[in-house]
């Protein structure tokens, strides 16, 4: 199930285990790293890749192993004998084992203006948007890695780039730290809370909190970039399988679930760090410890 690194990898080295393999997918091959324009950290790729080539070169590497894609998101889990029935959107697959990879969508802000303006300026995609804002000023909420990448990539292309993040210091890699801190069309503004979205056909401001002094502005914006962090795609399993307070699946260093035969990997897993690389590797891992349990079923 998925059709990011995670998914896509583990449908990769199923079909070279000479497994029958089928991959779920929602259309969307590659997950949210569509919207990442350079991806620097992932081995093998020195100048970096984009996330919209990374998700197609994997899928095309486990499709020539054998591997078949279905745009068809899967829509439950269910015990039928001596295997699990998922229902999908275009029929049910009967299968001894499972990949849970489904992933993770980007976490709302949830302040006024937000949802009204989605499309219309409130956006998570910088290499998406970018171009449309050339030499205006756009906001950046968040501290983390996908945080500092979008800014940069939006410095690029826009006139100013303002990040507001509530805590005093990012969360992101070093290497992206640095670079940010350095641009001069980058402002960061730490200890800054967003809580409006100001609009009405688009965005045209945001209402900032500055939570040391408690003194709440106004800021003129073109766009707001929000990655606040990210949410697991699970909850079509709550019920079915544990999930910890996160709603992510738990497993144990094997990556199996508690149900027999079902196995999770990449960021819909508990405790798994949110990078492709991390991704790739369970994925493979996932794989391989299916492969290792269908060969006690024989």
């Amino acid at each position: 199930m998925g059709s990011g690194v995670a998914g896509l990898t583990a449908g990769l080295f199923g079909a070279r285990n000479g497994r029958s393999t089928v991959v779920l997918t929602d259309g969307v091959i590659g997950g949210q790293l569509l919207s990442v324009g350079n991806i620097e950290d992932f081995p093998g790729f020195p100048e970096g890749v984009p996330g919209y080539d990374l998700g197609p070169r994997i899928q095309e590497q486990a499709e020539n192993a054998g591997a078949e894609f279905r745009t068809s998101a899967a829509q439950d889990l269910e015990p039928a004998g001596d295997r699990w029935l998922v229902p999908t959107s275009e029929g049910e697959l009967r299968a001894p084992a499972v990949i849970v990879a489904t992933g993770s969508r980007f976490r709302k802000l949830g302040v006024p203006g937000e949802e009204g303006l989605r499309g219309k300026g409130v956006s998570n995609c910088a290499t998406c948007d970018a171009p449309l804002m050339r030499g205006k000023t756009v906001g950046v909420v968040g501290g983390g890695d996908s945080a500092l990448l979008e800014a940069l990539e939006l410095a690029q292309h826009v006139g100013k780039v303002i990040i507001f993040h509530r805590g005093g210091a990012f969360t992101a890699q070093h290497t992206y730290q640095q670079r940010v801190l350095m641009h001069p069309a980058i402002e960061v503004r730490y200890w800054t809370v967003v809580e409006e979205i100001v609009g009405e056909s688009s965005v045209e401001a945001v209402k900032v909190r500055e939570t040391r002094a408690g003194v709440v502005t106004q800021i003129e914006l073109a766009g707001v970039f929000v990655y606040v962090g990210m949410e697991p795609q699970t909850a079509f399993l709550r019920g079915r399988l544990p999930l910890d307070e996160s709603g992510r699946i738990a497993t144990d260093g094997s990556l199996r679930t508690k149900l027999a035969g079902v196995f999770a990997a990449g960021d819909a897993r508990s405790g798994s760090e949110p990078q492709a690389a991390v991704a790739a590797g369970e994925g493979a891992r996932a794989a391989l410890a299916a492969h290792g349990y269908l060969k006690t079923l024989t």
